[in-house]
């Protein structure tokens, strides 16, 4: 049997959290079918990168150490990838779901002759074989792929679990890369407008469905609790589609997929669309006055009520227990 190879992402001179992710879905499989985990860390002088990771579960981090790593490019990253597969023996290979695993992962899955499995937001061991999973037709359905090929190579939507935070021991073994001639080159990097928030980073998110009337009343209710409680505000797709919210704030298939510590939902009723992107939070509380409302069914909460009596109360609840 092979090993696991997990392939980081430095985003901003730091390990991206959506790598540390990574090794929660690579120790859960190492632990259930006996594969060691390593990982590849690819960088201009990023060795301190390679050793934290080694440190925070990722095993034995293969560095790729080169200037031709200092910008992401295909071609440089496709030989490194190739030659950490080599140097691990390693049968299953991850990525994140983000622009570079969109980009690197069905190159590695086709020059491996490997099974594809993009886009999976979990994964699980099932008589000795792995079946990943993943949501289509917009979150209204979900597909358990079983590979059929000996080797697997699989991206994870970032936010789909929670952070490796434990520690274990690694180590950094240099990898030694044949680069050759790259057919494209990095000319630069255009950053959008940061615009609200990022979602996906947020501990405590209380999010407002069409239920609330109008835009105002996300400053007026969601806001307030919001803020009581030290988190961020988010929206249901009506809401954006109204015009009330930019998409940012949006949570669902189409928009963003977080998994809080806490998930307030103010008035949203709860269509497959919105439950994708939210019910993996680690604690959810819903308010509707719909008793038979979907969004119950995810709920570790659930008060039948009206939001606008509701949310008031329970905002002055927690400031009032903060002092």
């Amino acid at each position: 049997m092979g090993s696991i190879l997990l392939v980081a992402e430095i985003q901003k001179g730091k390990l991206r959290e959506a790598s540390l992710e990574l090794v929660s879905f690579a120790r859960k499989i190492g632990a259930a079918t006996n594969r060691e985990v390593k990982s590849l860390v690819m960088g201009q002088g990023a060795s301190a990168i390679a050793e934290e990771l080694a440190k925070k579960g990722g095993g034995e981090a293969f560095l790729a150490d080169d200037a031709a790593f200092a910008n992401y490019n295909l071609d440089a990253a496709f030989a490194a990838v190739k030659a950490a597969i080599g140097a691990a023996s390693a049968d299953v290979v991850l990525l994140s779901n983000t622009p570079t695993g969109w980009d690197l992962a069905p190159r590695i899955a086709a020059s491996l002759d490997a099974a594809f499995a993009p886009d999976c937001f979990n994964v699980e061991a099932e008589g000795g074989e792995l079946v990943f999973f993943r949501r289509f037709f917009n979150g209204k359905l979900d597909a358990r792929l079983r590979p059929a090929a000996g080797n697997v190579v699989a991206t994870f939507q970032p936010g789909a679990t929670a952070a490796f935070e434990g520690s274990a021991d690694g180590k950094v073994t240099p990898l030694s890369v044949s680069i050759g001639a790259c057919g494209t080159k990095f000319v630069e990097v255009k950053v959008a407008e940061a615009k609200g928030v990022d979602l996906t980073k947020a501990d405590i998110i209380v999010s407002g469905g069409r239920s609330l009337g109008g835009p105002e009343k996300f400053q007026e209710v969601i806001k307030p609790l919001a803020d009581a409680l030290g988190g961020a505000m988010g929206a249901s797709r009506p809401v954006v589609d109204a015009g009330w919210l930019p998409h940012e704030y949006q949570v669902g298939s189409s928009g963003q997929i977080v998994s809080p510590k806490l998930y307030v939902a103010c008035g949203i009723s709860g269509a497959i669309q919105h439950l994708v992107g939210m019910k993996s939070s680690n604690y959810i509380i819903a308010i509707n006055k719909d008793p038979d409302a979907p969004i119950f069914e995810v709920a570790n909460l659930g008060v039948v009520g009206d939001l606008f009596e509701v949310v008031p109360k329970l905002t002055a609840a927690v400031k009032a227990a903060k002092g």
